[in-house]
């Protein structure tokens, strides 16, 4: 690189150049704003100055135990102030958070543990059985933390002889934590749901966490001091990123435990919540509340959606609710949402199946996003913008991981020719617009959560009566996408659909089971391979 007369002597030193992280956002608000509320959890509120002096309270303990940089703290929370706190002390020490995922069973949890190298394990009482037959055939031996959340009153043991709440007093509420040395150092650690074989690590960094967080706010329309609920689980992608966006503006986490309609409505009611995110289960879940449960809104809410689009009709029914719905598209391997579809005011005024057409679409990038685009994989040139021609949808810039944890050969993979592979086929339009046609891995999102089919089949292929198997996703109401399952039997052997359901129960976590069995003849081709794309037509006709 030629040096000019701007390379001599404009080095980068303190006072101009500082890593960034989002750890920032939390001393600014508490600086500026300390006796505003930050959280409210039941009847209990924590204001800014409080909910910094509890981050660096667990920052400070945790050093003590011997935690600093590069050491992995994992945690089986739920939405609660604990792993609010966990968001920002765990990095205070240079630590590497790992939120697990509160659905999944014992054995990928205990390889979750042990692939992370997890040093402090910080678990609420709900989970305790579960966390438990983990630790009890996990290799890894990490300290273990038990979070006794007063709003929960269900059954559950300690499995430790340190409670959080004790923990925190061990710290220090002025503690002097550190900026990274390097904004590129990790700052989480969240497992992919394993579409083949183990789940992969995928790490984050200071750097994409903290512009992701601010993309957020760019994004969800949030003003100062919004009123966040948290319906998304904190597990999922850091929760999108909004435990740190929220203190950017200096708003309200309003935990939830559960996603229920009625504590929604009484929250949304009682909070004046302004913005909520969550899979279409969630909208589901408040269109069809009962009428006693259901309470008028005080505003229009925001409410950020992933996964598959809404239908027309659901989009219509939220609005009428008094909820505007904007639809986002990401990855974990881009902190979550990273593209949105930015609605155009002129789009007001064309036939309702044109809008639908266009509310379809996963849209545009994050303004901290550099580039997103449909590419042919094997060129790696973008595909004709003609709204037909497939290609994978691909993203590069500073909210994409740094890659995948001790897996060399995957971070290759997924980052050749320079850009990260969704895996996620597309088309893009004349306006530039993406839209997702189909999922290469054939994975399935119910819930908000990703299946793999591959797992499902593996789990049916064990039941002595299954001679072969194959599972898609079977549009669902409710759940978005739930899995359908076709089953040849062996010849001479029998089995219902309750019994393959049920033995599907006893080898996978629930959500992940498939809710229809169908018994056929799998269609094949010339070579014998599966045609997954028939099975999914039937299953869209069944």
């Amino acid at each position: 690189m030629t040096s000019t007369i701007y390379d001599v002597g404009l080095d980068r030193n303190p006072a101009n150049f500082q890593p960034l992280t989002p750890l920032s956002f939390l001393d600014r608000a508490a600086t500026v704003f300390p006796q505003r509320t930050a959280i409210v959890h039941g009847a209990r509120s924590l204001t800014y100055a409080e909910f910094y002096a509890r981050a660096r309270r667990l920052a400070s303990a945790l050093a003590r135990y011997g935690i600093s940089r590069g050491d992995t703290v994992s945690v089986m929370l739920a939405n609660t102030p604990a792993m609010l706190d966990a968001h920002y002390g765990v990095a205070m020490t240079g630590a590497v958070l790992n939120t697990l995922n509160t659905r999944l069973d014992a054995a990928i949890l205990a390889f979750t543990l042990d692939h992370a190298e997890t040093k402090v394990l910080i678990t609420d009482r709900e989970y305790s059985k579960v966390i438990k037959d983990a630790l009890g055939v996990s290799k890894v031996r990490p300290r273990v933390i038990d979070y006794d959340d007063p709003e929960y009153s269900g059954p559950g043991e300690r499995l430790s002889d340190v409670e959080y709440e004790d923990f925190l007093q061990q710290g220090e509420p002025d503690f002097a934590w550190s900026m990274p040395g390097d904004e590129w150092d990790a700052i989480a650690l969240n497992y992919t749901s394993g579409t083949t074989g183990d789940p992969k690590g995928v790490v984050y960094h200071h750097r994409g966490a903290y512009l992701l967080a601010m993309g957020n706010v760019l994004t969800c329309a949030m003003g100062r001091h919004p009123v966040y609920l948290w319906t998304l689980p904190m597990f999922h992608c850091n929760g999108w990123c909004f435990p740190w966006t929220v203190s950017i503006v200096a708003g309200v986490h309003v935990c939830l435990r559960q996603v229920r309609a009625a504590p929604i409505y009484d929250a949304i009611a009682r909070h004046k919540v302004t913005h909520l995110c969550g899979a279409p289960i969630v909208m589901s879940t408040l269109l069809n509340a009962a009428s006693q449960e259901k309470k008028p809104l005080p505003h229009t809410v925001e409410f950020v959606t992933a996964a598959a689009p809404p239908p027309e009709a659901v989009l219509a029914a939220m609005k009428a609710a008094g909820f505007n719905v904007t639809h986002v598209y990401g990855l974990t391997e881009t902190y979550g949402p990273a593209s949105i579809n930015e609605w155009h005011g002129e789009w007001d005024a064309l036939p309702a199946a044109e809008q639908a057409a266009r509310k379809a679409r996963q849209g545009v990038r994050y303004p901290v996003l550099e580039s997103l685009d449909v590419l042919d994989p094997d060129t790696m040139q973008p595909v004709a913008r003609d709204g037909e021609t497939i290609g994978e949808a691909m993203f590069r810039g500073n909210v994409v991981m740094r890659g995948y944890l001790k897996n060399k050969a995957a971070t290759d993979q997924a980052f050749a020719g320079g850009w990260f592979h969704s895996g996620d086929l597309a088309v893009a339009h004349p306006d530039g617009y993406i839209q997702i046609k189909d999922r290469s891995k054939d994975i399935i999102i119910s819930g908000g959560e990703n299946i793999s089919s591959i797992e499902v089949e593996d789990a049916l292929y064990r039941h002595p009566a299954v001679q072969a198997a194959a599972v898609v996703a079977k549009p669902d109401e409710k759940w978005g996408e739930t899995p359908c399952a076709f089953v040849e039997l062996k010849p001479g052997a029998t089995a219902s659909a309750d019994e393959l359901i049920a033995w599907c129960r006893k080898h996978l976590a629930h959500y992940k089971c498939p809710r229809y069995i169908v018994f056929t003849e799998l269609p094949r081709t010339s070579t014998g391979k599966i045609q997954k794309f028939r099975l999914r037509e039937m299953a869209k006709e069944g």
